[in-house]
């Protein structure tokens, strides 16, 4: 007599076990950068501080690509930068008529700016910025592409003129005045002895 061995082995309860997940993966998230309605005008590479008033010193800020959006419908341009792989915002202004690139002390390839409100951070605070190129070219790129944003905002504006063209021609008048008042004192040495030369013949006539 054999013994069916099959018969005496336990059975396994077939179960169907289904969890449901939390999340779904398959799900897009529409993630908002809020540059949807904008075009790209300029971009390129360069890092950026901040003037710390509390230390006196500069501080980096962020290194990434440096961009001037133009919005499709308003036309107004304004500074975007984000931070490499993280994509934080450093740098987030419109483009004023009260701004001015200045040249940074010792480097022709970076260049120093005040923003009156900068809202990269919450709540936008005023401040003092500067950029550096890899080299002169690309730093000279951004100051035109910049001055061209500048105008095309002044324009929108009512056609006010770019308070940096209006300094410019200050320091333009200031320095043909100071180079008429150092002509003017260079010929004093010259003219000073004719009157008195005029004084001593009235004098001998006089005699």
């Amino acid at each position: 007599m054999s013994e069916n061995t099959d018969a005496l082995a336990p059975r396994e309860e077939e179960t169907d076990v289904h969890f449901e997940p939390v999340i779904k993966l398959t799900e897009q998230v529409d993630t908002k950068t809020h540059e949807e309605d904008e075009e790209v005008l300029f971009k390129m590479r360069a890092k950026l501080f901040r003037f710390d008033s509390g230390s006196a010193e500069w501080k980096e800020r962020g290194t990434g690509d440096v961009r001037l959006l133009s919005h499709k419908e308003t036309k107004k341009v304004r500074v975007v930068m984000r931070r490499d792989k993280t994509l934080k915002v450093c740098a987030n202004h419109a483009i004023t008529s009260d701004m001015r690139l200045q040249p940074n002390i010792g480097s022709d390839r970076s260049w120093v700016w005040k923003v009156a409100a900068d809202y990269s951070e919450t709540p936008p605070t005023a401040e003092t910025l500067a950029i550096r190129f890899a080299n002169a070219e690309n730093a000279a790129q951004f100051k035109t592409a910049f001055e061209e944003a500048q105008a095309n905002n002044s324009t929108l504006l009512g056609g006010a003129a770019p308070a940096a063209s209006t300094e410019e021609q200050k320091e333009e008048k200031e320095e043909k005045k100071e180079k008429e008042e150092d002509s003017k004192t260079e010929e004093v040495p010259a003219t000073a002895g004719e009157p008195a030369a005029d004084a001593e013949k009235e004098e001998e006539k006089k005699d």
